[in-house]
Parts: structure tokens; C-alpha cells; sequence
């Protein structure tokens, strides 16, 4: 099925998906004229290509990020040093279910491709089934590992034939998605799929 996807301070940004890939990019009120029966998802803020996250290996092999059931005892953010070394050793499958939730958080901010050389199976195994694209590492890192680093990494312009890859944040243009962060994201699409909806 054709899908829209229009945010309302960017509709010259809207988006055709079609499957996997996009099908077209252009003014909103040309494209819903172009494909009638396409649904339509409407969204606040600004359409973009999405982030890329340099911090691959420090946030989904070195962090430990605690289950829900795990917040009494350690807190809801990523836990670093030797106390996460330990939390990821404690079991064979604490690796693995770090690195999807880590993977969920990156979503909730608009992050679409990772960077870094991850060389854990099962840091690799979540990217993958996630669909994120691995991307190349900038040569100098924006400061310590984050879900929203400064300054935040756009990936290129979207256009007709390339993934359906993107992002979109409440904010009413890119200079505000700078100020404020990726914690503004709203929806994450990857491979078509809309993979992270704030609620």
C-alpha cells in the first residue's frame, strides 16, 4: 500500500513510500493529487532523512540499558564503566537485550544509521533486524556518547528510489531540531516501516 507522510512545517518535504523505498518526494498537496488512494499519515513538526548515530559501539557493546523491571534498582538511562561491564556479563543473553533496547532508544530519537565499528554478534544481530544502515564514523567525535549528540549528524537529502529511511521531529525547522535535540522526535521510519511512534 502507498502511504503519505506529511508533516505540517515541512509539507514541501512530504514523502511517497511505496514498500521499502520511496517512490517519490515533493510538495504534499502534488503528491496526495498524483496517488488518491494513498494513505495518508500526518505528523507535527518537520520531515527529515534521519540521524546518524556515531556512537555505534559505546552505546549498543559498552552501555548496559536496564530492562523496565530493572529501574528500582538501576535508574531508566544507560549505565557505563564497570558497573555496565559487569551487567552485560551477568548473563548470556544480557548482551543481546541491551543492545535491542539500546537500539529502540536510537529509534525514539530519530536515528535511522549508526557508525563505528561494532564487534559484538549481538550488538550487530539488533542493528540488523532493526534495518538500521551502518554509515561511516565522522573523523572527530561531537563528545561523549549520546542519543542526541552535538552537533546532530543529517544524513543526505531523501529522494525518489532510495530507502524509506527518515525521521521526523516536533520542531518547526532544523535550526530548532539543532537547539533542541533529537528527544523531539515523533516517528521513525525504516524500510518503510514505521518503527518508532511517540505515543
Amino acid at each position: 500500500m502507498l502511504t503519505i507522510h506529511v508533516a505540517e512545517a515541512s509539507p514541501d518535504a512530504a514523502v511517497l513510500v511505496d514498500g521499502t523505498h520511496l517512490a517519490a518526494v515533493g510538495p504534499y498537496g502534488q503528491l496526495a493529487a498524483d496517488h488518491p488512494r494513498a494513505r495518508v499519515r500526518r505528523w507535527p513538526g518537520i520531515l527529515t532523512p534521519g540521524l546518524l548515530n556515531p556512537y555505534g559501539p559505546e552505546l549498543l557493546e559498552q552501555a548496559y540499558h536496564p530492562d523496565p523491571r530493572e529501574a528500582d534498582r538501576l535508574g531508566t538511562e544507560p549505565v557505563f564503566g564497570p558497573r555496565a561491564q559487569a551487567l552485560l556479563r551477568a548473563d548470556a543473553s544480557a548482551p543481546g537485550a541491551s543492545a535491542r533496547r539500546g537500539v529502540q532508544r536510537m529509534l525514539a530519537h530519530g536515528t535511522v544509521a549508526v557508525a563505528g565499528e561494532l564487534r559484538g554478534r549481538a550488538a550487530l544481530d539488533a542493528v540488523r533486524r532493526a534495518g538500521l544502515a551502518l554509515g561511516g564514523r565522522p573523523a572527530s567525535l561531537p563528545g561523549p556518547a549520546s542519543f542526541s549528540p552535538v552537533p546532530l549528524v543529517l544524513l543526505p537529502g531523501l529522494g525518489a528510489g532510495s530507502p524509506a529511511r527518515f525521521a521526523v521531529f516536533d520542531v518547526p525547522d532544523r535550526a530548532e531540531l539543532v537547539r533542541l535535540g533529537a528527544s523531539t522526535c515523533v516517528a521513525t521510519v525504516v524500510g518503510g516501516r514505521l518503527v518508532y511512534r511517540r505515543t
